[in-house]
């Protein structure tokens, strides 16, 4: 059996513990939910999102591109 003395340490310890982790734990929660305004503020596609064109804008560039191309190879006389 353990004295009394050391379950009183291990009880310390143990409550000091659980506190330093859920000390933790909320302050990660409050960088997390700060984080997430932050991105809810300013667009939650972000910055780099906002740089590419759209999905539609890409896929009418590359038609275009196609046709330059075969434009470009009916002016050179080339047969496709």
């Amino acid at each position: 059996m353990l004295p009394i003395d050391s379950l009183v340490v291990l009880s310390g310890t143990g409550l000091l513990a659980l506190s330093i982790v859920t000390a933790v734990a909320a302050w990660s929660w409050r960088g997390w939910l700060e984080l997430q305004h932050h991105r809810f503020e300013h667009g939650a596609t972000g910055p780099r999102a906002q740089d590419l064109p759209a999905v539609g804008a890409r896929i009418d560039l590359a038609d275009m591109k196609e046709r330059i191309k075969k434009l470009e190879a009916i002016a050179a006389g080339v047969d496709m």
